[in-house]
């Protein structure tokens, strides 16, 4: 497996960046999507990164269009979407697959170290069958909003479930848990 901190990665804005360059910091990584119903964790997630920053957390948002067609967007809309609705501060990246023989390398390097995920994930995907969608399985990230915690020395240290808001304690515990560290 490629260590996820040299995997090369692209802004949303084409600049590019790699995992070091957020070296010693605590790194919550998203997938995220314009037009789905976990879309207002963006709001949540901003709350997060205005909390902690401060103290080393950094969230980075990853677009990705897997989903039912839920994020369609160019990468201007997508960047606009976020700021007007939600006032993003917090880095995006290229829309790019996370899932799929296609994903993106960090999603290959991500899913591989930490292949299970925590939270509600049953109950998740017998909603999908009741629509007559069929979710993934891990390793493969099962929707929008699923969430990788990655410590200060570059560790996955958890994955969390789409359905698990910004807000959960479990998740807000993990990320203060590592901050202290």
């Amino acid at each position: 497996m490629p260590d996820p901190a040299h995997i090369p990665l692209k802004r949303i804005n084409g600049a590019d960046d790699t995992l070091a360059n957020h070296q010693g910091k605590v790194l919550l990584v998203v997938n995220v999507a314009s037009k789905c119903g976990l879309t207002p964790q963006y709001e949540g997630l901003e709350k997060l990164y205005e909390t902690y920053k401060d103290r080393g957390l950094e969230v980075l948002g990853f677009p990705a269009n897997d989903f039912g067609a839920q994020e369609p967007g160019t990468h201007e809309e997508i960047e606009a979407f976020c700021q007007v609705n939600y006032g993003v501060t917090f880095p995006l990246y290229a829309k790019a697959p996370v899932s799929g023989p296609d994903k993106q390398p960090l999603y290959a390097a991500l899913t591989e170290a930490a292949p299970t995920k925590q939270g509600d994930v049953e109950g998740m995907k017998e909603r999908f069958k009741g629509y007559g969608m069929t979710p993934n399985d891990d390793p493969e990230v099962l929707w929008n909003f699923e969430k990788f915690l990655i410590g200060k020395d570059g560790s996955v240290v958890g994955r969390f479930a789409p359905a698990m808001t910004p807000e959960d304690p479990a998740l807000v515990s993990a990320i203060e848990a590592e901050l202290a560290k």
